[in-house]
């Protein structure tokens, strides 16, 4: 989602854009409306990290006709091909999260990991909480700058009217909570803070977890919860426009950023989050878009909710906060700009030398 956004923003303001990427298949070219994607065979996968041995060649011939190179941060096997193509192109990557949970891959992948982060030019992190809070990224102060991720509204769908009085007519006044069902989206701790109460939960995504937290809210008789599944990008835009309010208790770091909050908030929706030190706090301020709780604490959530529960005009409030705040700070256009201005000032400090 975040390319699609960032190429959509950046071609508009006169970038060309070329995205290579791992397939199953043989390597391809796609033109699509805002790049051209190129995909080189996957040759196999070493946990959740794609290896192609074809992409080393195609990576250095791509490198050759572009002005500068963009990566993305973490994804170990970019940082060997990085090395392998010894461009001499400006670089700049974007730095989505440190590796928190792989610890023993993580030992060994350190040393590769600083190589490659001391080799490029410029490192970009998707919050200003981000590169506070990220022990690797203080290495880097002098070189690092950030860059909020933003959403184009436009690429959305527009909500369906019809749909949207259904919802409401079906749950009333409901929480929605939108991700896929992992360990460190914290919704245990959202189980235990809707327990005894009477508001409806929907919530909606599917992972590793979904049959687990099922059995939770089937044994404690949650019957206000209700979980919805996968989901279109329609259904997710009228679940959007539906909800009273949304809720994302992610207590670990590995949410780096949370697309889902920003989503609340460009639909101007009220949200809970919990302090973790990365992007959901600085998409939803406390007592501003919404209300931040400490993390792992179903009590603190279970208040926040309640609070906007028993306020419908607080509640408005923080939502039409959220939405001045994604105009203000999180359009793509802002987003596009960023990269852009960073792109020219990279390749005229290259051409200087």
């Amino acid at each position: 989602m975040f390319i699609r956004h960032l190429t959509h923003a950046t071609s508009n303001q006169g970038c060309e854009n070329v995205v290579l990427s791992l397939a199953s298949e043989s390597t391809s070219l796609v033109q699509e409306s805002d790049y051209k994607l190129v995909h080189a065979k996957e040759s196999f996968n070493l946990a959740s990290t794609g290896f192609s041995v074809s992409a080393f060649n195609v990576f250095t011939q791509l490198a050759e006709t572009v002005d500068i190179i963009h990566y993305h941060f973490p994804w170990p096997f970019m940082d060997l091909v990085h090395f392998f193509s010894r461009s001499n192109k400006p670089t700049v990557v974007t730095y989505h999260s440190d590796i928190i949970r792989q610890k023993l891959l993580k030992y060994f992948y350190s040393p590769l990991q600083y190589a490659f982060l001391n080799s490029v030019d410029a490192i970009v992190a998707t919050s200003p909480n981000y590169l506070e809070s990220s022990p690797v990224l203080a290495r880097y102060r002098d070189k690092s700058i950030s860059i909020p991720i933003g959403l184009e509204q436009s690429m959305y769908p527009s909500a369906e009217a019809s749909r949207v009085d259904e919802l409401r007519k079906r749950h009333g006044r409901f929480f929605l909570f939108v991700g896929v069902l992992r360990y460190y989206k914290g919704l245990e701790f959202l189980l235990q803070a809707i327990e005894g109460t009477n508001w409806p939960l929907l919530i909606v995504g599917a992972g590793p977890l979904e049959q687990e937290l099922m059995k939770i809210a089937t044994e404690r008789k949650l019957n206000n919860v209700h979980f919805i599944g996968q989901v279109s990008e329609q259904e997710k835009v009228n679940l959007l426009e539906a909800c009273y309010a949304v809720v994302f208790p992610s207590h670990l770091r590995s949410e780096a950023f949370g697309i889902s909050l920003l989503e609340a908030a460009m639909f101007g929706k009220p949200m809970v989050c919990s302090e973790i030190g990365t992007g959901t706090s600085f998409i939803n301020q406390h007592e501003v878009s919404g209300l931040v709780v400490p993390p792992r604490n179903a009590l603190a959530m279970r208040v926040a909710m309640g609070l906007l529960w028993e306020s419908t005009e607080l509640a408005q409030r923080y939502g039409e906060a959220a939405r001045a705040r994604y105009l203000n700070v999180f359009t793509s256009r802002a987003m596009g700009a960023g990269y852009v201005q960073l792109y020219s000032e990279l390749i005229s400090r290259r051409r200087e030398t």
